[in-house]
């Protein structure tokens, strides 16, 4: 199983409304793409300072599945309509997971 984790730390611009619009197309994904295995994603809690303002987690069975993900035309689009240009750091990784 290949988990693919990202967590975003948000631009200044990026409020509750915006926050919850993310989780809304989000939740819509599993249901168009389907290699997506688990999919969970979430603000942070804030119990840490320095933490990153949000994650998303997803597991496919392997790399083709993450690749069919990535490049989904409703994830691309959410990208698009959501995520650019209200980033101001990004991190991920993808690695292999015991089942």
């Amino acid at each position: 199983m290949l988990r693919h984790v990202v967590m975003f730390r948000w631009t200044d611009d990026v409020d509750d409304a915006h926050v919850a619009a993310i989780t809304e197309a989000l939740s819509a994904l599993p249901a168009s793409i389907p290699s997506i295995r688990a999919y969970r994603f979430g603000a942070d809690v804030a119990v840490n300072d320095g933490n990153f303002n949000f994650v998303v987690t997803a597991d496919f069975d392997d790399v083709d599945g993450y690749v069919a993900y990535r490049d989904h035309p409703e994830h691309l689009a959410m990208i698009d309509r959501l995520i650019k240009g209200h980033v101001a750091e990004r991190a991920a990784v993808q690695f292999e997971a015991g089942a």
